[in-house]
């Protein structure tokens, strides 16, 4: 039987450009899902309180990550990833991203300014008194027999980084937000996502669309930064907004037809809906609500909504 209690599922695709976060939105009534076709984040803060006005719990994923590398967090004085990341509007310099390595320290880690010969990944842990390179990445990054590596949390350069999505979600929102007190609470570090969910309080989960797509059956015949290629996923698409019990919007359904537009945005709009179709899964029990019995996992470096699969080297991934 469907769940009939109402509730909204948001998921947003990050970017340190705001013409390129798109979000797709989900309301559920009656124990029916009716999904809108992607729009703007514009202010995040603005967007959350305006759902939440609505009086319903609030799901909300994010493509960028919440959460950072064991070895990075041992030793500090905060005892999880939820305390670290509401003092960071004490620390403003944290989110400069260095030039070179001679700057890059714990309290400036992000990094490189730019592209510089000889730069290496090896090289940046060991300014960050890391046991090689693996150990910037959380164990969730690491790749699994399901799907390719993340990015490592602290990495802003090239197309294969996530650096820059977590300073501008980070500095310019989560940050602020949480020292204010705003009703946010971050899945897994502060509980399991049925638990936390309630009215007047968004959940914030970190999603990864390439794993989404996975568990989705999502078909892509090709970059899906080419429309023809979004245009040729719809079908499948189609078939897992079927098997979720979503229904579309009229927009939404022409977006799927058009592969979601023809500018550079379009594939941001297409992970939003992936995304979307991610976290309804987990709510409605289509994907397991799972973490690992971890604690390094749980209390610093969280995990990826409807991530089931270990990393293949899971001892080497740690870091430790």
């Amino acid at each position: 039987m469907a769940d009939p209690t109402p509730m909204i599922a948001a998921h947003a695709d990050w970017s340190l450009n705001p013409r390129k976060r798109w979000v797709s939105l989900a309301r559920r009534r009656g124990g029916r899902w009716r999904a809108e076709a992607p729009r703007l984040v514009g202010d995040p803060a603005a967007l959350v309180a305006e759902l939440l006005a609505e009086g319903v719990p609030l799901a909300f994923g994010l493509d960028l990550p919440l959460g950072l590398p064991r070895g990075f967090a041992a030793g500090r004085a905060e005892p999880d990833f939820w305390h670290f990341l509401r003092g960071l509007t004490a620390t403003p310099e944290f989110f400069l991203v260095s030039p070179t390595l001679e700057t890059v320290s714990a309290a400036r880690p992000f990094y490189p300014a730019r592209g510089l010969r000889g730069m290496t990944r090896a090289a940046h842990a060991a300014a960050l008194g890391l046991g090689g390179a693996a150990a910037l990445s959380r164990w969730c990054d690491q790749a699994t027999a399901e799907r390719p590596a993340g990015a490592p949390v602290f990495w802003t350069l090239g197309a294969n980084q996530s650096g820059k999505a977590a300073i501008a979600a980070w500095r310019d929102w989560l940050a602020p937000a949480l020292a204010a007190g705003a009703p946010l609470r971050l899945w897994p570090f502060q509980g399991g996502l049925h638990e936390l969910l309630a009215p007047g309080v968004a959940v914030l989960a970190e999603t990864y669309p390439a794993e989404a797509l996975r568990h989705l059956g999502v078909v892509l015949g090709g970059s899906k930064r080419a429309p023809e290629a979004r245009r040729a996923a719809a079908p499948s698409l189609r078939l897992a907004l079927d098997r979720l019990e979503v229904r579309p919007s009229r927009g939404l359904r022409l977006a799927l037809e058009e592969g979601f537009g023809t500018d550079a945005a379009g594939e941001d709009r297409f992970d939003s809906l992936l995304g979307l179709l991610c976290v309804i899964g987990v709510l409605d029990g289509a994907r397991p609500d799972f973490v690992p019995e971890d604690d390094g996992v749980r209390r610093w470096e969280g995990w990826v909504l409807g991530q089931t699969a270990l990393p293949r080297a899971p001892e080497t991934s740690r870091g430790e």
